[in-house]
């Protein structure tokens, strides 16, 4: 194995000493020998900087002032010098053979990041089940694609599922700080195929752990969605540059229209202007847009005691289902734009609504179905059951 080349993980934490020692564990774990491991500490209030300390010379702490996320990553990275730069969430953990599973993968100069799914765990470190991301993850020469689409039109890890070539954080650092000062991650996610090549790992190395203090479980669905808009029009302005700066056109209002925030706040003014105030509704996303914390929160669906319980094995299922949350005072129902493959796989719950309710709006972000109305010249549940 060679180990001439020196990988840099990055730890940032801000409060979360109840994980922090499961991070630095490891980072120092790697089966690769030539990594170098720094923690920044970014004005924690809890014990996070004794549990620094007591790891001496094995890791090279940063202590600072609170500045966000993205603040803590350029502090990391300016004290960094791996070729090759891993950052990660105190609250997860590395597997021992991520670092080595990556390096290999740089050899070709015009790689300049690898990512790879990560496993998701509770608050005791115990896997749930699944990975993160759910599906597959993007990989190539994507810079058609994002000039074409924008950015979020690739599917990437959190933080901690990503290696980045030092090569390239030198040319788009450092991450801007107010606009970034949560999800710093998401500026370098999307810049990344304008500059190269991104390789996948399909085996997960790594840990992200849900604990309802993560900063999307945390914050409310308006928070967060707002900080999305300021970071992503920021983003949009510094993507459209380096284009430009490369002779590359794109269309900014396409982009935009592509976006997931930009469109999630499209689909929620239809979804008001379309519901009225005191109704509950129904939300076909699969718990994607984080809606259950606004302050109108919609029923989940498939839905049991309040929370999201996975899609329907069939349509019979669905079809019960729904009955059951009509029965119970929903009276509409609601296919986010990431769903709308539901009206294809369940044919038959697409042609219950189609014949037994009217169809209030269809648009590229939401189709809105009034459980309380048949369609025009429709029949009622009452005589279609008879």
């Amino acid at each position: 194995m060679v180990t001439t080349v020196t990988a840099s993980i990055i730890i940032n934490n801000y409060n979360y000493g109840n994980f922090l020692r499961d991070a630095i564990d490891s980072a120092l774990g790697q089966s690769y020998p030539n990594v170098e491991v720094i923690v920044v500490d970014d004005g924690s209030a809890d014990d996070s900087r004794d549990i620094i300390a007591r790891y001496g010379e094995r890791i090279i702490p940063v202590l600072k002032q609170n500045g966000g996320q993205a603040s803590a990553l350029n502090a990391g990275f300016a004290r960094s010098r791996g070729e090759v730069v891993f950052f990660l969430d105190a609250d997860d953990m590395l597997l021992s053979t991520a670092v080595e599973s990556s390096l290999p993968l740089f050899q070709s100069p015009r790689t300049v990041k690898v990512h790879w799914p990560l496993w998701e765990i509770d608050r005791r470190g115990a896997k749930i089940g699944r990975t993160n991301p759910h599906g597959a993850l993007s990989e190539g020469d994507l810079r058609e694609q994002v000039i074409r689409e924008g950015p979020a039109s690739h599917v990437s890890p959190p933080t901690s599922g990503n290696a980045w070539a030092r090569s390239f954080l030198e040319r788009v650092s450092p991450i801007p700080e107010p606009e970034f000062r949560l999800c710093a991650d998401t500026y370098l996610f999307e810049l990344a195929p304008l500059f190269g090549e991104i390789k996948s790992i399909p085996e997960p190395q790594g840990f992200y752990r849900i604990h309802g203090q993560n900063n999307y479980a945390s914050a409310r669905f308006e928070a967060m969605l707002r900080g999305e808009l300021v970071s992503y029009e920021y983003l949009l302005t510094v993507m459209s540059r380096f284009c430009n700066d490369m002779g590359l056109v794109v269309d900014l209002e396409a982009w935009k229209r592509n976006t997931w925030c930009f469109r999630l706040e499209r689909a929620r003014q239809e979804i008001a202007a379309t519901i009225p105030p005191g109704h509950a509704f129904v939300l076909v996303d699969q718990e994607e847009w984080g809606m259950s914390k606004a302050s109108r929160p919609p029923i989940p669906f498939l839905e049991r005691d309040g929370k999201y319980w996975g899609n329907p094995p069939d349509d019979e299922t669905a079809i019960r289902e729904l009955e059951r949350l009509r029965q119970n005072g929903a009276s509409f129902i609601v296919f986010a734009w990431g769903a709308f493959w539901w009206l294809d796989y369940y044919s038959e719950l697409h042609r219950f609504l189609r014949s037994q309710f009217r169809c209030v709006l269809e648009t590229d972000c939401v189709i809105v179905f009034d459980l309380r109305q048949k369609p025009p010249g429709g029949r009622s549940l009452e005589s279609a059951a008879r």
